[in-house]
């Protein structure tokens, strides 16, 4: 027996290692987006070798393998977002990230009748129901914008939302729909101070587990060591925003409160990588301060050789400081990968075809669906941005990038384990959202690299002429 599991184990392993390998090499040859490599292969693995390995089996322990995998994945992202980005670009990213969750919702209330007709779902229910499938993936826009030279405001709008965007949804499901589907009431009231809460909680908590991670991070100079802090500080923040009633109620409270663990384990990360990014500016000053000594000396004819020997020594160790915080972000980037590669054999594992193709039509309704709300959300933001100084003028090139960056993701089925197993039309749900994840990543990847490639002569204008304006 216990060699038979130390073979299974061994054979996961290879798998896992020659998938993500073969998807890196589709990536680097033929330009397909690693999430799709990933997919392919995944499923390609499952049905041809007959089910081996087995990772999960089922939702349920899919699902606690996602909350297992989860922070890893929101602290890579969250190490591309920068607080001046964020300042800079506040008022476009409230808007994507929380106006347009919230409308798409009231969009579908609207018109939940129309579409779902047969099922005859309370507002309860569709709230749950569109709330999972507003989530949206950042690891697979992030992986399809690395592929071009895109303007950076058109990045950090697409890459701040998805990132953001899910908190949103997680409180509109949780908080308001599961909520609601429990038989309570649900009034402006309720939803307005329940979501101040667990979002002002939920960036208190990550900021200030962010700042323990600093006094850390600030204790080392290893590299590895670094790494654990940000591991440290995302896990940490994840876990003390989920269970923070635990904590309330040590403090003598009775509270049932819990926070967004997404969105704690984002602006804990962002804490500890604006100040590390702050040191990597300030040794690329140094850098260029002591190249421009050297250039000065070279030149001089009375050169100091002490002073040489001084400067080449500070460049040297200040060049190592800062590629040691570089190679940090690339480590995270790593574990990330695997743990997306994981994440994607698990999801072939647990799909079930059959399911799929019984809701088939339910399925495209619910697809067709929410891109088109998508697509005029973005077309409202697109109204109203190129109206006010204070948020990004987009143009129909923006628009469309904007439009099919909505990939969805792995969270969306963590929603789905935490539906009551009693719920008549849960069978429905499951197929619905698994299959919206699945046309989203391939048909919506495909429209963006469509997009860019045709487009992407003007979007290296734009991004140089952006770059020559800074």
């Amino acid at each position: 027996m216990m060699y038979f599991l130390k073979a299974r184990m061994i054979i996961t392993l290879l798998t896992i290692a020659t998938i993500l390998f073969l998807a890196l090499q589709l990536e680097e040859k033929l330009n397909l987006p690693s999430p799709l490599g990933l997919i392919l292969l995944s499923f390609g693995t499952h049905y041809v070798f007959s089910q081996v390995p087995v990772l999960t089996g089922d939702t349920e322990h899919f699902a606690l393998l996602v909350i297992f995998l989860l922070p890893v994945l929101l602290i890579s992202d969250s190490l591309e977002v920068k607080v001046a980005d964020l300042k800079e670009h506040a008022w476009s990213l409230i808007y994507l990230a929380v106006v347009s969750i919230v409308l798409s919702v009231l969009t579908a209330l609207a018109l939940a009748d129309w579409l779902f007709a047969d099922y005859a779902l309370s507002t309860a229910a569709v709230i749950v129901l569109f709330a999972m499938v507003l989530a949206t993936d950042p690891v697979s826009v992030v992986s399809i914008f690395s592929k071009f030279e895109l303007p950076h405001r058109l990045k950090i709008l697409a890459e701040g939302e998805s990132l953001l965007n899910d908190a949103t949804a997680l409180i509109a499901f949780v908080f308001v729909g599961l909520y609601a589907l429990g038989g309570n009431g649900v009034t402006t009231g309720y939803v307005l101070s329940i979501s101040a809460e667990v979002i002002l909680g939920s960036v208190a908590t990550g900021m200030t587990v962010g700042l323990l991670g600093l006094m850390l991070m600030k204790s080392t100079h290893n590299r590895i060591a670094e790494m654990m802090v940000l591991i440290l500080a995302g896990y940490g923040a994840f876990e003390l925003a989920e269970h923070f009633y635990v904590f309330l109620n040590l403090l003598g409270s009775h509270s049932h409160l819990h926070l967004s663990g997404i969105l704690a384990v984002i602006f804990a990360v962002i804490t500890v990588n604006h100040v590390m990014m702050r040191a990597v500016d300030e040794e690329e000053r140094r850098i260029e301060d002591d190249e421009a000594v050297l250039q000065r000396e070279a030149m001089n004819q009375n050169a100091s050789s002490r002073l040489i020997d001084k400067t080449m020594g500070h460049l040297r160790a200040t060049l190592a400081e800062r590629d040691r915080h570089l190679r940090t972000k690339e480590d995270i980037q790593l574990l990330a990968l695997v743990a997306n590669t994981i994440l994607f054999i698990a999801m072939a594992e647990m799909i079930d075809l059959k399911l799929l193709w019984q809701y088939k039509t339910e399925i495209l309704v619910m697809f067709l669906a929410t891109t088109v709300i998508r697509g005029a959300m973005m077309g409202l933001f697109a109204a109203i941005a190129n109206r006010t100084e204070k948020m990004t003028d987009i143009g129909l090139r923006w628009w469309s990038v904007l439009t099919f960056a909505g990939i969805k993701g792995g969270l969306s089925i963590v929603m789905i384990t935490m539906i009551p197993t009693d719920y008549p039309h849960l069978e429905m749900f499951k197929a619905v959202v698994i299959g919206v994840i699945m046309l989203s990543t391939f048909l919506y990847s495909g429209a963006l690299l469509f997009i860019i490639g045709r487009n992407k002569e003007v979007f290296r204008a734009e991004k140089r002429a952006e770059d020559a304006h800074h």
